[in-house]
């Protein structure tokens, strides 16, 4: 028994460290591709420039959550559809009044 519990710990060791370098070598080959993204952001951005994002992100959210709740779009839809538009609002403002 206490074999099996040092090899399940170093299978989880060797997991973690190709996790960290994958993420390591992701942001390394990503960061000067987001570049172009981050001098867009350097102006600032208003009202019309953040709806879009905001629209994007909710839908995306909103999306990731009818996947993972339990009754799926249709047991949930009746909420989610109030939901969105609040989320929608809340976010489009956020994204203007920090960026």
């Amino acid at each position: 028994m206490r074999s099996d519990n040092r090899s399940d710990l170093k299978l989880f060791g060797i997991l973690l460290l190709v996790v960290v370098l994958l993420l390591a070598a992701l942001i390394l080959l990503v960061l000067p591709a987001a570049a172009p993204v981050v001098a867009t952001l350097d102006e600032g951005m208003g009202l019309k420039a953040a709806v879009p994002w905001g629209f994007g992100v909710t839908v995306g959210l909103f999306v990731l959550f009818a996947l993972v709740a339990g009754d799926g779009l249709l047991g949930e839809i009746q909420f989610m559809l109030g939901s969105f538009f609040s989320f929608f609002l809340i976010l489009t403002l956020l994204i203007a009044w920090v960026f």
